[in-house]
């Protein structure tokens, strides 16, 4: 199934995780381990946001794809099934 993962981040969290290294670190290893489709970062609410698009068949790995983001990052997390235009039309 093809999810999206939308995670924000905590202002003070993420200067201090910019200044120590966290913060590519984490991004990196997350989009590195789900392999991910799409990756895109951007401002939310005056908070650093990205958005990461992958196939995930397993749900018991959740806590393993969650889990780095809240320990490192003190994330906010919201994942939902996404469709691409294929399958919405296919769907329809």
């Amino acid at each position: 199934m093809r999810l999206m993962l939308k995670f924000t981040i905590p202002v003070e969290k993420g200067n201090q995780a910019e200044m120590d290294g966290t913060l590519g670190r984490a991004i990196t290893a997350l989009v590195k381990d789900v392999k991910a489709e799409a990756a895109y970062f951007a401002l939310e609410d005056g908070k650093r946001m990205g958005i990461v698009i992958f196939e995930e068949t397993d749900q018991a790995r959740m806590p393993m794809i969650n889990e780095p983001l809240f320990a490192a990052l003190n994330a906010s997390i919201e994942i939902q099934p996404v469709l691409t235009a294929d399958d919405l039309q296919r769907g329809l």
